[in-house]
C-alpha cells in the first residue's frame, strides 16, 4: 500500500524525535545546551512543526523542558530528582528480573548475549558504553511483555542517562559489563532472588558515582550531523 503524505510526515517526526533522543542519549547534547526549533528544522532537513512535534514528545519523556518565551532546552535534573529516580527504577527492575527468572526463551538469552558482547566492545567509549549500558536494561523489560512495565523503565532509563552526563563520575566498563553477564546468567539459571539483588546492588553503585556538571559549547548544528545521515534526513 502506498503512503500517504499523512505517513510521510508521521514518519519523519518520528525519525527527528529519534535523531534528538540519540543524540541526547550519546551525551552529544548535553543537560542545559539549548534546542532552537530553526537550528534544528534546517540541520535534519524538516519543518520547525515537526521539530517542535519531536521536542514535545521529548518532553513527556522527561528529556527536553520546554518553557513559555524560552524554548527547549535538554533536561537538567537536579541531584535529588536523580536519587529519586534510581529508587524508583531500581524498584521497577528488580520488578523486571523477578518476572524474567528462569523464563528466558533461547533467541532471548542470544539477543542478551550479543548486546553483552557490544558493550564489552563498546566499553572504551564513554557515552557509547553508557547508552549500551542503558539499552540492556530496557531490553529486559521488553522481554516481560508488561506494557507498563516497559513504558516506565524506557522513560527511567532514558532520564538516568542525563543524571550520568551531569553526576556520572568516570568508572570501570568492565564492572558494567561483568554485571549484566553475572545478571544475564542468574535469569538464566531461574534464580530471581539472586537476580533481584544483582540488581538493586548494580544500580545502587551508579545512583553513588557523582561529579560536577561539564560545560558543553558546540554548535547544535555540527552535533546533529551524524544523526541526520543515520535517520536519512537532510
Amino acid at each position: 500500500m502506498a503512503k500517504t503524505v499523512g505517513d510521510s510526515g508521521r514518519g519523519r517526526s518520528q525519525a527527528v524525535h529519534r535523531a534528538l533522543k540519540r543524540a541526547i542519549l550519546d551525551q552529544a547534547l548535553s543537560p542545559g545546551a539549548k534546542l532552537p526549533e530553526d537550528s534544528i528544522g534546517e540541520r535534519l532537513g524538516v519543518s520547525r512543526t515537526l521539530v517542535r512535534e519531536a521536542l514535545v514528545r521529548l518532553s513527556e519523556e522527561g528529556l527536553v523542558d520546554l518553557r513559555p518565551n524560552k524554548g527547549a532546552t535538554v533536561a537538567r535534573p537536579t541531584l535529588e530528582e536523580g536519587r529519586n529516580l534510581f529508587l524508583t527504577r531500581a524498584a521497577l527492575e528488580r520488578l523486571v528480573v523477578e518476572t524474567l527468572a528462569g523464563k528466558l526463551t533461547p533467541d532471548q538469552i542470544e539477543t542478551l548475549s550479543a548486546h553483552i558482547q557490544a558493550e564489552d566492545a563498546a566499553k572504551k567509549e564513554h557515552a557509547t558504553s553508557i547508552r549500551l549500558a542503558g539499552e540492556f536494561h530496557t531490553l529486559l523489560a521488553q522481554m516481560t511483555n508488561n506494557a507498563s512495565l516497559i513504558r516506565y523503565v524506557n522513560e527511567l532509563v532514558a532520564r538516568s542517562s542525563l543524571i550520568l552526563a551531569l553526576y556520572g563520575r568516570p568508572h570501570s566498563s568492565d564492572c558494567a559489563v561483568s554485571e549484566h553477564q553475572e545478571l544475564l546468567d542468574s535469569l538464566i539459571a531461574g534464580k530471581a532472588e539472586v537476580a533481584s539483588k544483582l540488581m538493586t546492588h548494580h544500580l545502587d553503585s551508579i545512583t553513588t558515582r557523582a561529579l560536577l556538571p561539564r560545560e558543553d559549547d558546540r554548535n547544535i548544528k555540527d552535533v546533529l550531523s551524524a544523526y541526520a545521515a543515520a535517520e536519512g534526513l537532510a
